[in-house]
């Protein structure tokens, strides 16, 4: 079935929606969790991540990150490896609504996005970067993602999601894509 997938995937336009769980933070201490660093592992993860996204083809038109530290860092450590993929960059959106966020919290900000973006990633928090795969993932998806994304996912790993190109972001709902991928970088 995941080779079908891909032959169909290769073949035809798609828009893509890539769900990323913030790389491993400092532990929770009494100061204010939004200002939580990332650690040394999570450093090491979050740098790692361009060379995922490249070998995905998932390479993002438009960038939404969670207003936290931990995110911003993710983001700016994994946008290194992409320099030279576009010519203008990514359109990079930080914002508060991604921090203790719900699924509709999310699919609320991609559905308010301009269609001419094909790629997106979002990079929040768990349980909602997971939940939000699960939701969406629709027949087709691959068994072995959807099993782990219902489980939850660990930090720095990814989702991708798929649907096809002419799906405007506004239409993405329960079961309306197909879960793809769920990955880690390496190292």
């Amino acid at each position: 079935m995941a080779r079908q997938r891909e032959e169909v995937a290769s073949t035809t336009p798609v828009r893509r929606l890539v769900l990323l769980r913030h790389a491993k933070a400092e532990p929770a201490t009494t100061s204010d969790d939004a200002l939580r660093p990332l650690a040394l592992r999570g450093r090491t993860q979050a740098a790692g991540l361009s060379a995922a996204l490249v070998a995905l083809g998932a390479v993002p038109d438009v960038v939404l990150v969670s207003s936290a530290l931990r995110t911003r860092q993710t983001w700016d450590l994994a946008k290194s490896g992409l320099n030279g993929r576009r010519i203008d960059g990514p359109l990079v959106v930080v914002t508060d609504s991604l921090y203790n966020a719900r699924v509709s919290d999310v699919l609320a900000l991609v559905g308010e996005l301009d269609d001419s973006a094909r790629t997106v990633l979002v990079i929040g928090h768990e349980p909602t970067m997971a939940a939000t795969a699960s939701y969406l993932a629709g027949p087709g998806s691959d068994d072995a993602a959807l099993a782990q994304v219902r489980a939850g996912v660990p930090t720095a790993t990814y989702s991708v999601l798929e649907a096809p190109a002419e799906t405007p972001w506004s239409a993405w709902d329960r079961s309306s894509a197909v879960l793809t991928h769920v990955g880690r970088p390496q190292g």
